[in-house]
């Protein structure tokens, strides 16, 4: 095996507990997504520079009754370029509306962490009759996307150079435990496959090319805008939050739950905002419980 194939392979790897991956042929490209189990759909959306990965610890809790998708958006360490695409935030909700649909799985339960829970937000915005329930985990939400910490993400896809600088920092994974990395988002350090899979895509100039755009993208009109259609959205809520996270603090929660007309908060205890990797046990058992009081009657 070439070192070329050995870095794709590193790259490209998901969990088998994800389920069978399945590439989607939509308008803006093509899409990968992870689908297992059977039943009511729940469907998992992650943020920057993460993938399907993320949901690894949780979905095989979920499997025995829900049909499990989880999106492999192209935030950066994505396996399949998408340089045609709209990756602005509303963009990013048109992947996520487009793969229900072409998957026929609406209504769906939505599930959605850090920069994706902003863009589940702008899906329930955008399409309402396609989620039956929320579900989000510590994440951007009104003025606080990005969080200003991450402004330095933002500057190092304006100068040239810098974001490869930064990609190729994070094949180095003593690196990703540093704050400007991973370091303030999990507790813990990641299994090296999973690692690997988040940070070496964007090494890839297509993906970073990818990421480039997303970032630029990333603005608070966005979720400023969806949060004044909260009020119209009478489907239950689930705020799966991270109790003292750094990056997206409790009032934040508490001001969702405030504005959705049907909304609870779980605290999720001893984790940053990547609760799916430092508490999967916690989170799951939290959906499952909000997921068995919110079941239509039969």
């Amino acid at each position: 095996m070439t070192n070329s194939t050995t870095f794709e392979t590193r790259a490209g790897w998901r969990d088998p507990a994800l389920g069978t991956r399945r590439e989607l042929s939509l308008p803006q490209g093509r899409l990968a997504v992870f689908d297992s189990g059977s039943g009511d759909p729940i469907v998992f959306v992650h943020g920057l520079l993460v993938n399907a990965n993320l949901w690894r610890k949780v979905i095989p809790g979920l499997s025995g009754e829900y049909r499990c998708v989880a999106i492999d958006l192209p935030f950066g360490s994505h396996s399949l370029a998408m340089p045609d695409a709209d990756l602005t935030p509303p963009g990013l909700a048109q992947l996520v509306i487009g793969a229900i649909e072409e998957l026929g799985l609406g209504p769906v339960t939505l599930v959605g962490n850090d920069s994706g829970g902003a863009v589940s937000q702008l899906v329930v915005a955008a399409r309402p009759d396609l989620v039956s329930r929320l579900v989000l985990t510590s994440c951007d939400a009104y003025e606080n996307f990005p969080p200003s910490f991450f402004d330095y993400i933002g500057l190092s896809a304006r100068v040239p150079g810098a974001l490869t600088s930064l990609a190729m920092s994070l094949r180095i994974r003593a690196v990703r435990r540093l704050p400007i990395a991973y370091g303030w988002l999990a507790k813990g350090a990641f299994e090296p496959a999973v690692g690997d899979s988040y940070a070496l895509p964007v090494s890839t100039k297509a993906i970073r090319e990818d990421v480039r755009r997303a970032i630029l993208g990333l603005d608070n009109k966005y979720t400023l805008a969806a949060a004044k259609t909260y009020a119209d959205f009478k489907q239950p809520v689930l705020l799966a939050w991270s109790a003292g996270d750094r990056f997206f603090p409790e009032r934040y929660a508490e001001r969702l739950a405030a504005e959705f007309p049907d909304a609870r908060i779980e605290w999720i205890r001893d984790s940053r905002t990547f609760s799916p990797e430092d508490q999967p046990a916690q989170l799951t058992a939290a959906i499952t419980v909000f997921l068995d009081a919110t079941r239509a009657p039969r």
